[in-house]
């Protein structure tokens, strides 16, 4: 299954104040991806306006985790996260769940 990671209601100084823990966030991402965990992650166009990130599993725990231990969220970057399942049903990735077909 997958499930998507929202980040919302950054600070406004965000850009500034994210410089120092980017190493910090790109590591901790780039553990979930080693562990299969993460698919893909990245800022919108407009990266103040938040991000969006990808995880895949059999439950939301991994992107939950990955919230809760995240440096920008443990340094009050951002303000709200929330973790919603995806229902995927097209494409090489998809979870193809029998009610969905």
């Amino acid at each position: 299954m997958h499930y998507l990671l929202f980040y919302r209601d950054l600070v406004p100084d965000y850009l500034t104040r994210r410089e120092p823990l980017r190493a910090l966030h790109l590591a901790h991402a780039k553990a979930a991806e080693a562990r299969g965990e993460l698919v893909l992650a990245g800022a919108l166009a407009n990266p103040a306006d938040g991000a969006v990130l990808l995880f895949q599993g059999e439950g939301p725990e991994a992107a939950e985790a990955f919230a809760l231990a995240a440096p920008y969220v443990l340094n009050g970057l951002v303000g709200h996260w929330e973790v919603r399942r995806w229902m995927t049903v097209v494409g090489r990735e998809a979870v193809l769940l029998p009610e969905l077909l």
